[in-house]
C-alpha cells in the first residue's frame, strides 16, 4: 500500500486565508483620529482661571480677547507683559510666545455676562480689543468621541481576527463551530484509488458510493438506495484513512474531514453544537461526504 508524504487532510496544509487591507485601514483611521485629536489642538495656549484674567486686566497686561463660540475666551498679552519673566517662564515654545498669541484661555458660562463684567472691570485708560468668533470645533468633537470610535474600531478588528480562527482567541469565539476541514473544487485531494494497494473488496464497496455520488440517476432509476454511511473498521495502519482520502479524490463532491476527538470537549454541549454545525455545513454543500477519523475516540 503506497502513501504520499503529504497529508492532504491536515488542516495545517490548507491555503492560508487571504488577509485584506482592513487591518491597515483601521490602523490608519485610529492614527488619524489620534493625530487630529492630540496634535491639531493648540497646546501652546495656557489655561487660566477667570480670576487670574481679572488680575491681568487690572495690571494692564491684556492687549485683546476673543470670545470663541460663547464658551471660552482667548487672551493675548500686550508688549509690556511679553517682557515679564513670570509669563515667559510659563511657555516652553518661546517662538509662539513672541508671535502674538493668543497666550491664555479660560471657560465662561455666559458670554453676555462675562462681557458686562469685563466692561466694568476694564480700566478706562486701557484700549483692550474684543471680538467674537465661531469655530467648527472638530478637535472638541474628536476629543469627546474619538476614544469611543477608536474602541469600536479596535473591537471590530479584534473580533474579526478572532472569529477568523487565528490565534488562541479564535478558539473562544469558535468554540461551538465544527473543526472539519472542507475539500472542494478549490482545495482538492490528489489521492485516488490507484494509490491504494490491496484492499480490493473494501475499495469495490467504497467505489459504489463514489459512483452513486457521481451519477445518482443511474441508481435511482433502478430503485436503489444508497446507504447513509459506511464504517471502515480495522487495526491501525491498514489503510482506512488512505481509502477515505481516495474517496475525496475520486468523488468530485465536497468532502468534510475531521477527527472524532474534535467532538470531545470539557464543556457540556460543545460537542453536540459542533455536530449540529457540521451537518448544517454539510446540508449546504449537499451532496457531499463527511469523514470522521478515529471515531472510537
Amino acid at each position: 500500500m503506497s502513501e504520499n508524504n503529504g497529508n492532504p487532510l491536515n488542516p495545517n496544509n490548507r491555503n492560508p486565508r487571504r488577509t485584506g487591507y482592513q487591518g491597515w485601514i483601521i490602523a490608519a483611521l485610529v492614527l488619524a483620529i489620534l493625530g487630529i485629536t492630540f496634535f491639531s489642538r493648540n497646546t501652546a495656549i495656557r489655561p487660566i482661571t477667570q480670576k487670574k484674567f481679572e488680575k491681568m486686566v487690572q495690571a494692564h497686561e491684556v492687549q485683546s480677547i476673543v470670545i470663541v463660540n460663547s464658551e471660552y475666551v482667548e487672551v493675548t498679552l500686550n508688549a509690556k507683559a511679553l517682557e515679564d519673566p513670570k509669563y515667559r517662564a510659563l511657555f516652553d515654545n518661546k517662538a509662539y510666545f513672541n508671535n502674538g498669541g493668543p497666550h491664555f484661555q479660560f471657560e465662561v458660562t455666559s458670554a453676555d455676562k462675562f462681557l458686562d463684567d469685563f466692561q466694568k472691570l476694564k480700566p478706562d485708560s486701557d484700549s483692550i480689543d474684543y471680538d467674537f468668533d465661531r469655530r467648527s470645533d472638530w478637535t472638541g468633537f474628536l476629543g469627546t468621541w474619538g476614544f469611543l470610535i477608536i474602541m469600536i474600531l479596535a473591537m471590530y478588528f479584534l473580533l474579526g481576527r478572532m472569529t477568523g480562527g487565528g490565534g488562541p482567541g479564535g478558539q473562544i469565539f469558535n468554540i461551538g463551530r465544527s473543526k472539519a476541514t472542507l475539500f472542494d473544487a478549490e482545495n482538492k485531494v490528489k489521492i485516488t484509488f490507484n494509490d491504494v494497494a490491496g484492499l480490493e473488496e473494501a475499495k469495490e464497496e467504497i467505489m459504489e458510493i463514489v459512483d452513486y455520488l457521481k451519477s445518482p440517476t443511474k441508481f435511482t432509476k433502478l430503485g436503489a438506495k444508497i446507504p447513509k454511511g459506511a464504517l471502515l473498521v480495522g487495526p491501525p495502519g491498514t489503510g482506512k484513512t488512505l481509502i477515505a482520502k481516495a474517496v475525496a479524490g475520486e468523488a468530485g463532491v465536497p468532502f468534510f474531514s475531521l477527527s472524532g476527538s474534535d467532538f470531545v470537549e470539557m464543556f457540556v454541549g460543545v460537542g453536540a453544537a459542533r455536530v449540529r454545525d457540521l451537518f448544517k455545513q454539510a446540508k449546504e454543500k449537499a451532496p457531499c461526504i463527511i469523514f470522521i477519523d478515529e471515531i472510537d475516540a
